[in-house]
């Protein structure tokens, strides 16, 4: 068995109606398809799952590593929390035009009509057009006939709370908040290892087949979250040179680095691996119990740091700055893992 180490991925490339060549380019990849809309950062997703790219473990899928290293690669009490499978799924995301108007289904749901976890997400924007927005949950209150005939004659969106963005800006999507991203939009996407969307409207156009693409209407119906909150945007403050706190879930914490000198992460205490995305300049991450394993993010990478290897080093590279997105598990926290522990038992059992 080798010795775990932080782990760099190939490039998982999704094709889609809205996508084009934005991440490509700010991945800095000499060629890349086109419609590219998003770029699966580290996922254990059997369909399209990371692929390890340096070290003595190249070319192994991450479902592999899991499988093999169980507990070292996940931590005791993630692995115990959701029966030995890896739990999150990062992504990038490059809007050319509007995404869907869609929903997802939370773990209860997700389990009951497709035996997997729901979709609790975040997103982080990293860049965006002058007048670029998203929608995150309903404006106006609606019932559930007037949301079929807003559907149905295209008036959707007109009760839909919208946000122009800006670099930096963040929102929780939790399971069952109505959501698109729109066009002129590039941003971090962390969420619940899961591939289930319902789809609920998408402006009558076709996909990249030409053909209509289905839309899940009535199934979205019994995921929606009718509730009409007064905010939906995540409101924080950075701390330079110091984690800032922005998402406490009971599904992943999520911090932002914003980095102009080394910082120490002493993260083993929290028993989970660290995802790292690299978002602005690049940065060198240095294991402390193996200095030699140390790897470099520049923006547009991303990294899976190890349970076992999750006391780290991370500074500026190259440049004077850099800004990461860091995701793990909180073990540490009250938060009530009961129906999570039991959807793990069944699907995993099944």
């Amino acid at each position: 068995m080798s010795q775990l180490y932080p782990f760099l991925f190939t490039d998982n490339l999704h094709q889609v109606v809205w996508g084009s060549e934005q991440i490509g380019k700010w991945k800095g990849l000499q060629q890349a398809p086109p419609h590219v809309g998003e770029s699966w950062e580290v996922s254990a997703i059997e369909t399209s799952p990371s692929v390890v790219a340096n070290g003595p473990l190249q070319g192994t899928t991450l479902p592999e590593l899991v499988a093999h290293y169980g507990q070292q690669l996940l931590g005791k009490k993630v692995s115990e929390r959701y029966g030995g499978k890896f739990p999150l799924l990062a992504k990038f995301i490059g809007a050319a035009s509007d995404l869907s108007i869609q929903v997802h289904p939370d773990d209860a749901l997700a389990l009951k009509r497709h035996n997997c976890f729901g979709k609790n997400e975040m997103w982080y924007i990293i860049n965006a057009l002058p007048g670029a927005k998203i929608y995150s949950g309903f404006k106006t209150a609606i019932t559930p006939e007037a949301y079929k005939s807003r559907v149905a004659d295209g008036t959707i969106c007109d009760v839909l709370q919208a946000y122009e963005v800006h670099p930096g800006d963040i929102f929780y999507i939790p399971a069952g908040r109505v959501h698109a991203i729109c066009g002129g939009i590039l941003l971090a996407e962390v969420q619940q290892s899961s591939d289930v969307t319902y789809r609920i409207f998408d402006y009558n156009r076709p996909g990249l087949d030409g053909l209509p693409r289905p839309l899940h209407t009535d199934l979205a119906l019994d995921a929606l979250d009718f509730r009409v909150e007064e905010d939906y945007q995540t409101h924080y403050s950075i701390r330079p040179n110091r984690p800032t706190h922005v998402v406490c879930s009971p599904f992943f914490q999520l911090n932002l680095l914003d980095l102009k000198a080394p910082v120490t992460r002493h993260l083993r205490k929290c028993d989970s691996f660290v995802i790292y995305m690299c978002t602005q300049g690049d940065c060198r991450i240095t294991p402390e119990s193996s200095p030699d394993d140390a790897i470099v993010l520049s923006a547009g990478h991303s990294c899976l740091i190890p349970a076992q290897c999750a006391d780290l080093k991370v500074q500026p590279h190259t440049s004077t700055a850099s800004t990461l997105v860091e995701a793990f598990i909180d073990n540490y926290r009250s938060w009530s893992t009961t129906l999570i522990k039991n959807v793990a038992s069944i699907i995993w059992s099944s």
